[in-house]
């Protein structure tokens, strides 16, 4: 008889029962699935993984822990074959003929009535790759099929020319640190749905370059700002634009909620009704140091980091930072923005406590092509920044993590 290609079809199965043999690996990588799809899953397995044990402690499967017997796939709409005995996973195939059961064997792919594709997922739509020929089926190559199109599905490298997702509203995105394969798989795809982009100058600007030849791109630092602040310009902006009918995209260097200001756009957008969508970056807090070799917490060293905004002086009455309390840490401090401060915070530290030869790395255009790291001590890092000639946008580490890695450089006396 001629072999035929398998017909393709979505099974609903929620609330029906599905009846698995074996609590294996296999077992455990498709009854996640199974439990999403709201199938009434009974499994029979004398043994299973702690993640499968898990999932029936947790009440998402019901676990009978005995051997299959005659009569398990009675009542089921689909089942999945998959323990370890030869001779039982032929009895259940065949009773599973029998019934007219739908019946998937890990151990005979031939003998199945049913196989199982390689599936994945991108905002309500399912991939599912079956190859056609069974004498060449390989499940590495129809996995490798599966995560092209949902790869591409993801971060927007794959749209259908005209039925292209565009929302109204305004998608708040965290670019990242700078190189443009750290902003996240939804980001990207936004970006590649979008009709307006607002960027800003710590924005990754590469991914500008990606996006097709209609979408208006928008620097924020050159919008019109007349008697209004940057700000209020910024919002003013994403408002008209979204009136419009248009998928507009703030991006945003780094996370947009960690001094990116990104609540105020959100607040101004709820006041006017605009729709927004949050999506979060990787900051440049824990980012940055980690790209140059420094981790934040490292066992025995470090227990705790701490953020900190250095754009305001510690003598300046506007700061909000406690900085006596911040020197009696003997943990990692991150400092964003804080360049042009770092002599007086320097200081600051030094005259609450902290030591003079505490080690500092300075981090410029982390995770770039022009990234450098300049490491000091708190008593030199000043002059160190003035005749190194380090530049925004930069990250500060304080602590003792400077030390940790196999490369890092002396500091500066």
């Amino acid at each position: 008889m001629a072999e035929h290609p398998a017909y393709p079809v979505g099974l609903r199965l929620t609330g029906r029962r599905v009846v698995v043999l074996g609590g294996g690996q296999v077992a455990q990588r498709r009854l996640p699935a199974l439990i999403a799809a709201g199938a009434d899953v009974l499994l029979v397995s004398p043994d299973a993984t702690p993640s499968v044990e898990a999932m029936a402690d947790a009440g998402e499967i019901t676990w009978q822990q005995r051997p299959y017997t005659e009569g398990d796939l009675a009542d089921a709409w689909y089942a999945l074959i998959a323990t370890s005995d030869p001779e039982a996973n032929t009895a259940a195939s065949a009773e599973a003929e029998r019934h007219r059961v739908w019946c998937v064997r890990s151990d005979d792919a031939d003998r199945a009535t049913a196989w199982t594709p390689a599936t994945g997922h991108s905002e309500g739509v399912t991939v599912a790759v079956l190859t056609t020929d069974a004498k060449g089926r390989d499940p590495r190559h129809t996995a490798a099929i599966r995560d092209a199109v949902v790869e591409g599905l993801r971060d927007g490298t794959l749209v259908a020319p005209h039925h292209r997702t565009r929302t109204p509203g305004v998608a708040l995105v965290g670019g990242g640190p700078g190189d443009p394969d750290l902003i996240t798989v939804r980001g990207r795809r936004l970006l590649a749905e979008a009709d307006v982009v607002i960027t800003d100058h710590l924005g990754p600007r590469d991914l500008l370059a990606e996006l097709s030849p209609g979408v208006e791109v928008i620097d924020a630092a050159k919008l019109p700002f007349g008697r209004f602040m940057a700000q209020e310009a910024i919002n003013d902006a994403l408002i008209e634009h979204a009136r419009k009918g248009k998928s507009v995209v703030r991006l945003k260097g780094g996370d947009p909620f960690v001094y990116g200001r990104g609540m105020e756009e959100v607040q101004a957008l709820a006041e006017a009704g605009i729709p927004c969508t949050v999506v979060p970056g990787i900051s440049s807090s824990i980012s940055v140091p980690g790209a140059a070799g420094i981790p934040v917490t490292h066992r025995g060293v470090a227990h705790e980091f701490t953020v900190v905004s250095g754009h305001i002086a510690p003598d300046d009455e506007r700061s909000l930072v406690d900085w006596p309390s911040l020197a009696k840490l003997t943990g990692t401090l991150v400092i964003l923005m804080g360049v042009s401060t770092i002599g007086k915070v320097a200081e600051t530290l030094i005259a609450h406590g902290k030591s003079p030869d505490a080690p500092v790395a300075l981090v410029q255009e982390g995770t770039t092509a022009g990234q450098r790291r300049v490491d000091a001590t708190l008593a030199t890092v000043a002059e160190t920044v003035r005749t190194e000639d380090v530049k925004p946008p930069a990250v500060i580490v304080i602590g003792e993590v400077v030390k940790v890695g196999p490369d890092a450089p002396e500091p500066r006396k």
